[in-house]
């Protein structure tokens, strides 16, 4: 499903409990100096993400300050991030001229403790290359170093590197608890564009062999994949990001099922298997 851009008056794009990504939750909150933001969302971990502009964090009266580095986009430094137990009460206060906060969330049923992600702590991968027309990078926020931390929530930052390209290729899904070949994940995407009037397509293949439905991606889209192999690409001249949420259903870790007719390319693809392995 695609969400078009829009402004969301910092209420949840992906509320708890959605009828197409239930075990997803999504928000976006754009502040100004001296504004903050509170939350809670029961049944659901959740993490706060600067986009851009700097915050400062209180979780339950435990403080994160100067969380973000970013100016003008998502290419201008580095993610942070910080982890919110389930249910927890969360201010978020904009230290900055202007802020974009992103808040990810899963379903989970136990309360675990708050922690920051810094510069320093995140997990980063690159794969693809310029000749398959799959080169990116994958900066993970919540990903494997904080596996023992998390519960069901996986957090990640996603660039096309270059202009054009293709994304979640060779085509994969994970809407079906089948372990060890394969676990469900709800997945949750939020676009961004350089130069910002670039775009893209989101495919969303349901079923092997027969057409599925095509999106347009405009930077500020959302989509949200509950079912079908999902690849996406953007238009030569421009760059793409996307922020990612996955929650699990079961587990934590990942496992993709990649489509039969296209498995044979993560032989091809050079470092696939080492993207593969982070999203535990």
């Amino acid at each position: 499903m695609h969400i078009a851009p829009h402004n969301n008056h910092n209420k949840p794009i992906v509320d708890a409990d959605d009828p197409t990504v239930p075990l997803n939750y999504f928000n976006i909150v754009k502040l100004t100096a001296g504004q903050s933001f509170e939350y809670q969302v029961p049944g659901y971990e959740t993490c706060v993400v600067p986009a851009t502009g700097t915050v400062d964090v209180d979780v339950e009266g435990v403080g994160f300050a100067a969380l973000g580095n970013r100016g003008v986009d998502v290419w201008d430094g580095e993610p942070e991030g910080v982890y919110v137990p389930v249910g927890a009460r969360v201010r978020i206060a904009c230290v900055t001229d202007t802020t974009e906060v992103f808040i990810a969330g899963a379903k989970y049923d136990k309360v675990l403790a708050p922690f920051d992600v810094r510069v320093a702590e995140l997990d980063k991968v690159q794969y693809g290359s310029d000749d398959t027309k799959t080169h990116r990078k994958i900066k993970h926020i919540l990903g494997q170093k904080q596996h023992d931390k998390v519960g069901r929530l996986l957090v990640s930052e996603l660039f096309t590197v270059g202009q054009g390209g293709w994304s979640g290729f060779p085509a994969h899904k994970h809407d079906t608890d089948n372990l060890p070949h394969e676990t469900r994940h709800d997945e949750t995407y939020n676009f961004r564009f350089r130069p910002n009037h670039g775009s893209g397509v989101q495919i969303l293949q349901r079923e092997e062999g027969k057409p599925g439905d095509a999106y347009q991606l405009m930077d500020g889209s959302t989509i949200c994949i509950d079912k079908g192999y999902h690849p996406c690409a953007v238009m030569p001249g421009y760059e793409m990001y996307y922020f990612t949420i996955l929650g699990g259903l079961s587990q934590r870790s990942l496992v993709q099922y990649f489509q039969p007719t296209h498995a044979y390319q993560v032989e091809t693809i050079p470092g696939i298997k080492d993207m593969v392995a982070k999203f535990k």
